[in-house]
């Protein structure tokens, strides 16, 4: 449920109504606008009288909200979530470019990669240190040796530092070292993993998984945001159909119908989606064309001998060219 309090309402008379909305067994989450707030309730609002709330004398209006989403719908935050990161910003009028490589695999890899892409414009450094691969027998990533090449990569360039957690085990490990916490795609429904990035505080890139449909996607959102944790990115990264010729199948419809329903940033990954690099960049300027908030790019200074995902990573050289064009 959702309550549009009146223009300028004394804050008292919020304090008041929140007060007997928790009494009822309500949780209230307030969102305070220019000249609005906005009370979104979670719980049994059965047991609600909505006329009887609407006879407050500052209540605009009352209205039931009919996604299972809550916290992440637009409805609960008509505007949209803008996050910073050290100063860069993620949402609102702010296209964020995020790349780097798939896996950190060296130190001077990693270091020379960030130095590349921060040079052309990207915003952000991505680089696996914990890898969930399909075999047991691929590189699985340097663990927390790779995460401190990245913190190295990052006192070099000042690139805040986004990497995924894969479990349990390795959640704290990252959040020690990484600006924001990938939760990937493989992950989307681990609720377990979501609860805790909720707890920890970071920001949190949530991927979408590869057979999830939007509604999952933004209740997967719902669980970390449940926990306290506001500042979540969403990222599309394509899903999986009967389509064979590209690894995934890149759904940019996704984008507009995040903007519809939600307020909370949506960036793409061209990369993992299609596997190709040559399709990177088309994708990537049809990204921000439909209206994404920013792009995640695999980059990587020597393709063909990539540990991981070669076969989708940019040049440098590639990279700035990207970057040109989106500009």
């Amino acid at each position: 449920m959702i309550i549009v309090m009146k223009a300028k309402t004394p804050r008292e008379d919020i304090d008041k109504l929140i007060k007997n909305l928790e009494v009822k067994g309500m949780e209230v989450h307030e969102t305070i606008g220019f000249n609005y707030s906005i009370l979104g309730l979670i719980g049994d609002t059965t047991k609600l009288n909505k006329e009887q709330i609407e006879s407050y004398d500052n209540v605009e209006k009352v209205m039931r909200v009919q996604h299972p989403f809550k916290l992440a719908s637009r409805l609960f935050h008509p505007e949209n979530t803008v996050i910073d990161i050290d100063g860069t910003k993620i949402g609102g009028d702010n296209i964020t470019v995020i790349a780097g490589p798939c896996s950190v695999e060296s130190r001077e890899q990693v270091i020379e990669v960030a130095q590349d892409v921060k040079k052309a414009g990207a915003t952000i450094l991505r680089g696996g240190a914990y890898k969930p691969r399909s075999s047991p027998y691929s590189f699985q990533g340097l663990g927390e040796e790779g995460l401190k090449f990245l913190l190295e990569a990052k006192k070099v360039t000042g690139l805040p530092i986004v990497t995924e957690a894969i479990c349990l085990d390795t959640i704290e490990v990252v959040a020690k070292y990484a600006d924001i916490i990938q939760i990937g795609a493989r992950n989307m429904q681990n609720f377990a993993l979501l609860k805790k990035a909720g707890q920890i505080g970071k920001p949190v890139l949530l991927k979408r998984g590869m057979s999830a449909t939007i509604e999952e996607w933004l209740m997967a959102a719902e669980y970390i945001m449940s926990e306290g944790n506001k500042d979540v990115i969403l990222c599309e990264r394509g899903i999986r159909t009967f389509e064979t010729y590209t690894r995934n199948t890149l759904d940019l419809s996704a984008v507009p119908v995040i903007k519809e329903i939600s307020h909370l940033p949506i960036l793409v990954d061209p990369s993992h989606a299609t596997g190709k690099w040559r399709m990177v960049r088309p994708l990537s300027k049809g990204a921000i064309a439909v209206g994404a908030d920013g792009l995640m790019i695999e980059v990587h200074n020597n393709p063909s001998c990539a540990l991981c995902d070669g076969a989708q990573s940019l040049k440098p050289s590639k990279f700035q060219q990207l970057m040109d064009e989106i500009l």
